[in-house]
């Protein structure tokens, strides 16, 4: 008797289950054709609907990549990148090993084979046109 009253317990639970079941299909269905209403194509949008749509990546646009004696050097900012452009080449590298490098004044003339005093020289001489250049083109110092 026992077991045919588990039996039919378990007859039970599992027409439940599958009635719990398929009423989530349904509901799972009607959700996708709800949606699928409410969708469009990518070939069916206007070209003023994919441009709203459209995401532009801005990491590395402002980015230049400087050659120092075959060590490639980052400069991020474009005014700053016009600026060390327009230098000539030998003080250019001073600053760009200088100041993104991290180099010493020593390891600056072992890499270019220069005097240790031309270094700091041609240093300052360039920050001083590099202030001027950027002055010249409205960037304002931040207050200290």
């Amino acid at each position: 008797m026992k077991d045919s009253y588990e039996q039919r317990i378990q007859n039970q639970f599992g027409a439940f289950c599958v009635k719990v079941l398929k009423n989530e299909a349904r509901y799972i269905q009607r959700e996708y054709a709800r949606l699928r209403d409410q969708e469009k194509s990518l070939g069916e949008l206007t070209a003023s609907e994919l441009e709203q749509t459209a995401v532009w990546d801005k990491h590395f646009m402002d980015e230049h990549v400087f050659d120092v004696q075959g060590l490639p050097v980052v400069v991020t900012g474009d005014l700053l990148a016009d600026a060390l452009a327009q230098l000539p080449e030998g003080k250019r590298d001073v600053i760009l090993l200088s100041y993104f490098l991290d180099m010493t004044d020593r390891e600056i003339s072992d890499k270019l084979n220069i005097v240790h005093q031309t270094v700091s020289k041609r240093r300052l001489t360039t920050l001083k046109e590099l202030r001027e250049y950027l002055m010249k083109e409205g960037f304002e110092w931040p207050d200290k």
